[in-house]
C-alpha cells in the first residue's frame, strides 16, 4: 500500500461530506485487470493485475447529510471558472491535453457532479472509442432498468423425472453457489423419492451468437444464459485464462456431478433443451443484488458480467437478449436519464469491441445522474470506480505523493491505440468533479496513461 500525505486523505474526507451534503456521493471502488489482461493478450500488451479481487461489498446504504467542513480544514477557494477561461481549467488542462502522448485524437469533458454544470470541454460531443469506460454506461443502464435490489436466478425445474437446469445469466455463479443449487435439488428429489433424473441445460434466455467480436479471448467466455467460473477451465484462477468454448454444457455437467455426489443418479449426460411444459419449480438460487455486481463489473472490469448486464437490461425492456438486441436496449435505459447520447454506440457491454462509440460529455453526464440526491439507484456507478493509488488499475499509477493519490477515482479503458479516463475527483475547492478524458491514436500505451493521468491530478491540485 503506497504510503500518502495525511493532507490528501483530510481532502478526501472533506469532499465526500460536501457532496453528501450536496445529496452527492464521494465514492471509492476498485480494479480493472480483467478487461486489461485481456485486452493485452489480444491488443495492448497490458500489465498483469496486481492480485485477486477483493471481496463484494453489499448495496450502499442511502447517503446521509453532513455538514460543510471546509473552513476548519482551510480548503482553498474555487479557482476554476466554467468554459475553461483564462485563469481557470483551461489555462490548466489545455497544454496537458495537447501532449504528444494522447496521439492525434483526444477529447476531455469536467462537470461540476453535483450540479452537472460545464466546467470545461475540448471536443466533448465527439464520439470516440471508449475501450472499457463503457462499462459506466452498462452499469447505469442495467441499474436504471432492472433497480439495484435486482438478483439474477438460476434454476431446476421437474416433469416426473426429467430436470432442466435454467440459466438466467449470471454471470458470477460459482461452484459454491453451483453447489447450493444442488444440495437443494437433491433435498427436493428426496422429498419426492426420486433417485434417478434425466438432465437438460436450457440456454435459451439469450439469442444470436454467443461470440464476441473479438473472437475467443482468455477473459471473455462465449455470452451464454448459463456458466459457472465464468467458463474457465482452471476455478482458481483469474485475470486472463482459458475459457471453455462450451461454458453451459460445462455447468451442466458439473452441475450433474454434484447431485451424483448427493446421491441422485443421472440416467444419461447433460444435453441441451427446453422445459417441458408443466414443469414445477423444484429448486433456485439467485445473485447478488445487481448494485453488488455492478460494483464488482467496474471493480474488475469484468467484461463477463458487463455482457450478462447487458443482456440484463435487454430482456427487462423487452428486447432480444444479443448483442444487438442489447445496443438498443442500453440505449432505450439511458434515453430515460436525459443524457446526450446523440453519437453514441453501444456495440457490446464490455468495451472491447471498437466499434463502440462515446462522446465525453455522455460519460460526465452518467456520473452526474448517478451522484443526484433523486437517483439512489445509480450510486453503485460511482462506488465501483477505482481508486488512485489504492487499488484496481489506479493502484501502480499513482505514487504516494502525487496530487490526485486517494482523491481520484476513475474507470480506465485500453486497447492498442485507444486510452481513456473517466471518473470523479475531490477538487480543492470541496466540489466532487466527474471528468471524461478519450484519446485515440496513441503511439503507446504508458506515455497516455502518464498524460491521462497528469490531466486528472490536475483537477485535484
Amino acid at each position: 500500500m503506497p504510503v500518502i500525505r495525511t493532507w490528501q486523505l483530510t481532502a478526501g474526507a472533506t469532499a465526500v461530506g460536501l457532496a453528501l451534503a450536496a445529496g452527492a456521493v464521494a465514492v471509492a471502488g476498485p480494479w480493472d485487470s480483467g478487461q486489461r489482461r485481456a485486452e493485452r493478450e489480444w491488443a495492448a500488451g497490458d500489465r498483469p493485475p496486481g492480485g485477486a479481487p477483493g471481496p463484494e461489498r453489499p448495496a450502499p446504504a442511502p447517503a446521509p447529510s453532513a455538514p460543510a467542513v471546509l473552513s476548519p480544514l482551510g480548503a482553498r477557494a474555487a479557482t476554476a471558472p466554467a468554459d475553461g477561461k483564462p485563469g481557470g481549467l483551461g489555462e490548466e488542462l489545455a497544454p496537458l491535453l495537447d501532449d504528444p502522448a494522447l496521439g492525434a485524437l483526444r477529447t476531455a469533458s469536467v462537470v461540476d457532479a453535483t450540479t452537472g454544470r460545464r466546467l470545461y470541454g475540448k471536443g466533448e460531443a465527439e464520439p470516440m472509442t471508449p475501450a472499457s469506460t463503457i462499462k459506466i454506461a452498462t452499469a447505469a443502464a442495467a441499474l436504471t432498468a432492472l433497480g439495484p435490489d435486482h438478483r439474477i436466478p438460476t434454476s431446476v425445474v421437474a416433469s416426473g423425472r426429467e430436470l432442466t437446469l435454467v440459466g438466467g445469466g449470471d454471470a458470477s455463479l460459482d461452484r459454491a453457489m453451483l453447489r447450493t443449487l444442488a444440495e437443494r435439488t437433491a433435498r427436493a428429489l428426496r422429498e419426492r423419492k426420486t433417485g434417478s433424473v434425466e438432465l437438460a441445460y436450457d440456454t435459451s434466455l439469450y439469442s444470436g451468437d454467443p461470440m464476441h467480436p473479438i473472437g475467443v479471448n482468455g477473459n471473455l467466455a462465449p455470452v451464454t444464459a448459463l456458466m459457472v467460473d465464468q467458463g474457465r477451465i482452471d476455478a482458481e484462477s483469474r485475470g486472463s485464462s482459458e475459457r471453455s468454448d462450451d461454458p453451459a454444457g460445462e455447468a451442466a455437467r458439473t452441475f450433474a456431478r454434484m447431485l451424483s455426489e448427493r446421491g441422485v443418479r443421472i440416467t444419461a449426460p447433460p444435453a441441451p433443451g427446453r422445459a417441458a411444459d408443466g414443469a414445477r419449480a423444484l429448486a433456485e438460487v439467485r445473485s447478488r443484488p445487481l448494485s453488488a455486481l455492478v460494483e464488482r463489473m467496474l471493480t474488475d472490469s469484468d467484461n463477463d458480467i458487463a455482457e450478462s448486464l447487458a443482456r440484463q437490461t435487454a430482456v427487462a425492456g423487452g428486447r432480444k437478449a444479443s448483442f444487438a438486441g442489447a445496443e438498443r436496449a442500453v440505449r432505450e435505459q439511458l434515453a430515460r436519464l436525459k443524457v446526450p447520447l446523440a453519437g453514441a454506440r453501444f456495440a457490446d457491454g464490455s468495451g472491447l469491441d471498437r466499434k463502440g462509440r462515446l462522446p465525453a460529455r455522455l460519460l460526465t453526464a452518467l456520473l452526474a445522474r448517478s451522484a443526484e440526491p433523486g437517483r439512489p439507484e445509480l450510486r453503485t456507478v460511482l462506488t465501483g470506480l477505482p481508486v488512485a493509488g489504492f487499488n484496481g488499475t489506479l493502484e501502480s499509477r499513482y505514487p504516494g505523493d502525487a496530487p490526485g493519490t486517494g482523491l481520484i477515482r476513475a474507470k480506465t479503458g485500453t486497447l492498442t491505440g485507444v486510452n481513456t479516463l473517466s471518473g470523479t475527483v475531490a477538487a480543492p475547492d470541496g466540489r466532487l468533479l466527474a471528468f471524461a478524458f478519450l484519446a485515440g491514436k496513441t503511439p503507446a500505451r504508458d506515455p497516455a496513461q502518464d498524460a491521462l493521468d497528469r490531466l486528472a491530478s490536475a483537477l485535484a491540485s
